[in-house]
């Protein structure tokens, strides 16, 4: 996605386009099938949110005002959205541990944003949160469209199903914090910004509902999503990136965790998934730097520069490094936390201006 000034909502997915791509060319056509129609599934969701983007949006329901308002809603491995409503706010758990996972899933991420930084539902206004489950068949991927959360079940081969890591949850819904403050263009460096807000944001998310500190936290992304038969233990890795997998069917994590490794490459948009590993790996350095809780001083940070009002839709990793360092100094002073921040982005090789 390419932004021209204003508000305009992009259609994000946890697994990238790159791995489904892999996926797709196997010989096994039991593992081909599935990332074949997910793929293609992709695209047409793709196209509909564009779509809306020109014809408008349908109007939010009321806001809650401090409190989260959840629906889930089951497609019953259809592809019409949002689906039947199984579970709304209030209500108590059903059956179905997917349907629980989501509902939990969508109260952890509301419950960060409002006791860590004071900010109600993703919007700041207490947007009440939506999400489908039990999307299509064998679908292998979960997705923000600018409106609602969707999951698939996985193909059970490959990926189990997406509610089980509670980071997946939270990386899409902090597309939409992302969608209405930064906007960051979904391209570049901006777009591979984009992504590791949500990364961070998911990492964050996972951390505080387990409380743990950022030397307990394992800082992988979707842990637990691939199945037994994968050799790799998740989508991605902030500690380590490219490590994540190396598996004879996906192949092996290409995220670079250094400059020096910058992929350039005109697909996935621009490797908007491939070199947020850099800016992850930022993130990772400089709060564990600081030890500690991660969202306490480390993610305030980042928050501040994406919530501040200054992040440009075009910034660079150098833009945004520049501000995490300038975000640091106002709100905790030349102490440790301007020295993490600092050393974690020269150590990455992004210069701050």
């Amino acid at each position: 996605m390419t932004t021209h000034g204003g508000f305009e909502p992009v259609f994000c997915t946890i697994v990238p386009p790159h791995v489904l791509d892999k996926l797709a060319q196997a010989e096994d056509s039991s593992l081909a099938g599935p990332a074949r129609r997910t793929l293609q599934r992709d695209a047409f969701e793709r196209t509909q949110r564009r779509l809306t983007t020109v014809i408008g949006a349908r109007a939010a329901a009321a806001a809650a005002g401090g409190k989260p308002q959840r629906t889930i809603h089951d497609a019953r491995h259809g592809t019409d959205l949002p689906g039947h409503k199984v579970r709304g706010e209030g209500d108590k758990p059903g059956k179905d541990a997917t349907v629980n996972r989501a509902h939990a899933g969508l109260g952890a991420t509301f419950e960060l944003f409002l006791q860590a930084y004071q900010r109600d539902s993703i919007d700041g206004n207490g947007l009440p949160l939506n999400a489908t489950v039990h999307y299509d068949r064998d679908y292998n991927n979960a997705f923000w469209n600018g409106e609602q959360m969707v999951f698939g079940d996985g193909d059970g081969e490959i990926f189990l199903d997406f509610t089980i890591p509670i980071d997946v949850i939270g990386h899409e819904l902090a597309h939409g914090v992302t969608q209405y403050t930064a906007n960051l263009t979904y391209f570049g460096q901006p777009g591979a910004l984009n992504e590791s807000l949500s990364d961070v944001f998911g990492a964050l998310i996972k951390q505080y509902t387990l409380g743990q500190t950022s030397a307990e936290a394992d800082w992988l992304i979707g842990a637990g999503l691939l199945a037994p038969r994968v050799t790799g233990t998740a989508l991605r890795s902030m500690k380590e990136p490219g490590t994540a997998y190396d598996d004879d069917v996906l192949g092996k994590d290409p995220q670079p965790a250094t400059m020096d490794d910058f992929v350039r490459t005109g697909r996935d948009n621009g490797g908007v998934h491939i070199n947020s590993g850099i800016p992850n790996h930022a993130f990772y350095l400089a709060a564990t730097a600081l030890g500690g809780h991660a969202w306490e001083r480390a993610g305030q940070v980042w928050y501040d520069v994406l919530t501040g009002g200054e992040l440009k839709q075009q910034a660079m990793f150098a833009d945004f490094a520049t501000l995490t360092v300038k975000a640091a100094r106002e709100r905790f002073g030349d102490g440790e936390e301007l020295d993490a921040v600092s050393k974690a982005w020269e150590q990455v090789g992004v210069r701050t201006l």
